[in-house]
């Protein structure tokens, strides 16, 4: 049977005998024409849905690993950051104990090398937390002390035991201090 472009391939006098068909089949009967389109409409849903749900997973996937690695380059210096803090607090020790009898090079080449640390740190974003006088923070102080004061009002920072430092908005150390408490 030759069809023209514009031909229906189901002539109109066909359909009643297609819908007898259909009427007619049995479980066990093969599918109809009606019946596989509906069955391959279904499973070409639950393939876009899959698509989509993939698609979702690896634009998550993709946000996931930009975060970690912006962590990894904004933090990835943390260890050896942490490691070098001690060797200023040594640095800062020496200078405090120092006396400028006789020991003016060894004093002002202790304060040269601290400086350096402190700059090379800084170009790394590592600032240091400022304490005394300000207000007792739990997030970035860590209280060692206690002391009764007039001088300073209550829960005010008035001693600084080890100095804190923050690596860009992270906090790396609490500074160690002494608060002010009420006079008895």
């Amino acid at each position: 049977m030759e069809t023209k472009d514009n031909e229906n391939i189901f002539p109109d006098e066909a359909a009643p005998e297609l819908e007898k068909i259909t009427a007619e089949s049995t479980p066990d009967a093969p599918l109809t024409l009606e019946e596989q389109l509906l069955a391959k409409e279904k499973e070409a849903r639950e393939n876009w849905d899959r698509f989509v749900r993939e698609r979702a997973d690896l634009e998550n996937y993709r946000k996931r690993v930009n975060r970690e690695k912006e962590e990894l380059l904004n933090y990835g210096n943390k260890a050896l950051i942490e490691e070098i803090l001690p060797i200023i607090d040594s640095l800062e020790r020496a200078l405090a104990h120092a006396s400028e009898d006789g020991l003016g090079a060894l004093v002002e080449g202790i304060r040269m090398t601290h400086g350096m640390l402190l700059a090379a740190l800084k170009k790394f974003n590592v600032t240091q937390i400022e304490a005394v006088g300000t207000p007792f923070d739990s997030a970035f102080h860590q209280a060692m002390a206690q002391v009764p004061s007039d001088e300073h009002a209550p829960n005010t920072v008035v001693e600084e035991y080890q100095k804190g430092y923050m690596l860009k908005e992270r906090l790396l150390r609490p500074a160690m201090v002494t608060v002010a408490t009420p006079a008895k």
